[in-house]
């Protein structure tokens, strides 16, 4: 496993600028709103002359939709597609009587006529007093995700103020004015002019802005981004690589060592799984079965951290699916299976950079394909899924179907283990991959587990070596043997491979998804 100590090539900002990605889709928003309204934030606090933490700024943009994940689950119960009503809330000032017109409108959406009637009756009898704690819960739990990811305390305190108001109407209720942090008040503004500038250009954005004024909005800022409106927003292009931008400013340039890293990835893993209350912790279970196929598999050790941190966010495209959709357990329209089928595209364009985040992304996205062509998104075939995307298909559906659920419909490991053969027996997923995957998860064969074609263990090993391009000698310093002994394995590989040259064992291993094709 990685060095934890050792220093990666990924900052906190560049993982927070992809993750915003993925928040910019539960909000119902294109990816890179929050970079936008980030953009627009910083504009603004110049022209305003303020002495907000550029820092902070950043981090208070990027998190403080994250929370909405969290009560995903409450807000499709009481008011349908989750996302939806995200975009929806975009186009109402949600304080007072047009807040509680908003709620009404959208209590019970998507139910039945009798369903939307009770859900609007429990509304008003509460007085919309569930909706203040749901919002009171979405801001505790950006804060604690911010605390975990050691930010400071500046921001955490900023954090759990997003929902207030400048007229003291929001939440905490009586909390407003300048009590609320500058970086907040000025992010309020961005974050919806954002979205009313792309809607109508700098005449929406201005308008919505004096609308809110001296209620939602801090009547100063209104009045400067009003003035100043053309130039902020003309400068401002759509923002979806934010590395140029974020390498300016040097308090979010530091690199995390790999432990931070794994420990970042680990908390991103956690919240997008509380998009759906059934599927807590199963991110982590992925991952875990994951990196213990791979040591089975004895993969270089490269190859096997990044099978782990794919697992960690191969569901991370599920922010862009309704809760609605992923509580449903049956009975999928043809449109929601195309939203489902979907996921795996997010996940590998939220995690396209850097560089560094986008090796991972690549595997990530291979978790629902199948050796036959039947999985998503891309619908590849056996020789085009490389062996990481192999071992993680195979862990993905075992933690499936061993997930513990409410109903008690969560499978013992012999049945789930069943089930797996039954996919390998039709083609859908890698004997090899799949064999390791049940064996990390106790119910494998505990006998070695022989590779394409009868190769051992050691052999694939000296295949994965001269594949890419080692010489005999080299083999036999990597793997602490005999120059001797490497070169009776090589021929034993061209024997069991019928192959004749390095060239047709390096083809010979990508067919069988041995080799990466995106290393070469």
């Amino acid at each position: 496993m990685a060095d934890i100590d050792k220093t990666s090539d990924i900052t906190l900002a560049d993982l927070l600028a992809a993750f915003s990605l993925a928040t910019d889709l539960g909000l119902g928003q294109p990816m890179s709103h929050l970079l936008r309204a980030w953009q627009i934030a910083v504009r603004l606090a110049q022209r305003l002359g303020a002495s907000a933490d550029r820092a902070a700024l950043f981090y208070i943009s990027m998190l403080a939709w994250v929370g909405c994940v969290a009560d995903a689950p409450e807000v499709a119960a009481n008011f349908g597609d989750d996302i939806a009503f995200r975009a929806d809330s975009y186009d109402v000032d949600l304080g007072g009587m047009e807040a509680l017109g908003f709620f009404v409108g959208h209590a019970g959406a998507g139910g039945s006529l009798a369903q939307r009637a009770r859900s609007i009756s429990a509304l008003l009898v509460s007085g919309g007093s569930r909706v203040a704690q749901g919002i009171q819960g979405h801001c505790l739990v950006t804060s604690i995700l911010a605390e975990d990811l050691g930010l400071g305390a500046d921001v955490v305190s900023a954090l759990r103020q997003f929902f207030a108001r400048w007229d003291g109407r929001g939440v905490p209720r009586g909390l407003g004015g300048t009590d609320i942090a500058l970086p907040v008040r000025i992010f309020h503004l961005a974050d919806v002019v954002e979205v009313y500038d792309r809607r109508g250009g700098v005449p929406g954005a201005v308008r919505e802005a004096r609308r809110r004024r001296g209620k939602h909005f801090d009547p100063e800022i209104v009045d400067v981004f009003c003035e100043a409106a053309g130039g902020i927003l003309r400068e401002v292009p759509e923002v979806y690589d934010a590395s140029g931008r974020i390498a300016v400013e040097p308090e979010l340039t530091v690199p995390l060592t790999e432990g931070e890293l794994d420990h970042a990835l680990t908390a991103f893993a956690d919240f997008t799984d509380l998009r759906c209350p059934t599927r807590a912790g199963h991110s982590r279970r992925v991952s875990e079965l994951a990196v213990g196929a791979a040591d089975r598999l004895r993969l270089a050790s490269e190859e096997t951290i990044t099978v782990g941190r794919a697992g960690l966010v191969h569901d991370i495209g599920l922010h862009g699916v309704p809760a609605t959709i992923l509580m449903k357990e049956s009975g999928l329209t043809a449109s929601e299976q195309e939203r489902l089928r979907a996921s795996a595209y997010y996940t590998e364009r939220v995690l396209a950079r850097p560089p560094g985040l986008a090796r991972i992304g690549a595997v990530a996205a291979l978790a629902h394909e199948r050796m036959d062509g039947s999985g998503h998104h891309r619908g590849l075939h056996g020789a085009a899924i490389p062996l990481t995307g192999r071992i993680l298909a195979s862990s993905c559906a075992f933690a499936e179907l061993v997930a513990p659920r409410v109903d008690g419909r969560g499978l013992k490991v012999k049945e789930a283990a069943a089930r797996l053969r039954a996919e390998v027996a039709a083609g859908r997923l890698d004997p090899v991959a799949t064999d390791a995957v049940l064996t990390a998860a106790g119910a494998g064969t505990r006998r070695p587990s022989p590779g394409p074609a009868g190769l051992t263990t050691r052999e694939l090993e000296v295949l994965l070596l001269i594949a890419r391009g080692a010489a005999t000698r080299e083999v036999a310093r990597q793997l602490g043997i005999s120059q001797k002994t490497a070169g009776t394995h090589i021929e034993r590989i061209y024997t069991k491979t019928g192959s004749h040259s390095r060239s047709t064992a390096t083809i010979f291993a990508l067919k069988n998804g041995l080799l990466d094709p995106l290393e070469l």
